[in-house]
């Protein structure tokens, strides 16, 4: 099982918020490459603006990409504990002998430091975090998801991939494994669903039941 990690596992920028992020990462691009500042200051997304760095050339993707880190190491230390049901998920996974990576546009580093932190890094095998310095390879693209059915050794169309965007959905179809959509807020029902999701579930909770039901009757004789 695959579990994106902003959003069904933590809300990363839930302490410290995106838009302040997003504000220091503009100012490195504004100073470093004058012509995308307008651009960077137009969004409040980090991960937008991490994109547009790459338009920027190789010095300011490097240094947009070291901000973004430690501004996310910064962030899950103050973002407070695991989203309700998530580590029930992850145990309950683990339970039903299903091998269980998290996958996640947020960098490497601070999904470890989080998981770390909460005592959860045991329930999890593989990271599979941002894709250093190629930020064209994050979700939608396939590559994390395919990164992780290597590491666990199995084929993708094996993996199901719990996530709550759109860009997670799109790439579970493109690397042929499926999804479960975590409608954590009432208007993504919906958009998960037209995205294309296998399965959408409004709780956490929801995942780890299914689960847990799945150990039982697997121990059932």
């Amino acid at each position: 099982m695959l579990f994106d990690f902003d959003g069904p596992v933590c809300d990363v920028f839930g302490g410290l918020p995106a838009p302040q992020v997003a504000v220091e990462l503009a100012g490195i691009v504004a100073t470093r490459a004058p012509s995308l500042a307008d651009r960077a200051r137009a969004t409040d997304d980090p991960m937008e603006i991490h994109r547009l760095s790459q338009e920027g050339g190789a010095d300011l993707l490097a240094a947009v990409e070291a901000a973004l880190t430690t501004a996310e190491v910064a962030a899950v230390k103050v973002a407070g504990p695991p989203v309700a049901g998530a580590v029930q998920a992850l145990k309950a996974a683990r339970a039903s002998d299903r091998r269980v990576a998290v996958v996640s546009n947020n960098s490497a580093e601070c999904v470890r430091e989080y998981l770390e932190l909460h005592g959860i890094a045991g329930a999890v095998e593989v990271v599979v975090g941002r894709p250093v310095l190629r930020p064209d390879l994050m979700k939608p693209a396939p590559h994390p998801l395919l990164a992780a059915a290597a590491a666990l050794d199995v084929e993708p169309a094996a993996t199901v991939l719990i996530g709550d965007s759109t860009t997670d959905v799109e790439a579970a179809r493109a690397a042929g494994t499926r999804s479960i959509g975590f409608a954590n807020k009432p208007r993504k029902h919906s958009t998960l669903a037209d995205a294309g999701a296998d399965v959408v579930v409004q709780s956490m909770e929801a995942v780890a039941d299914a689960l847990a039901s799945a150990a039982t009757a697997d121990q059932l004789p």
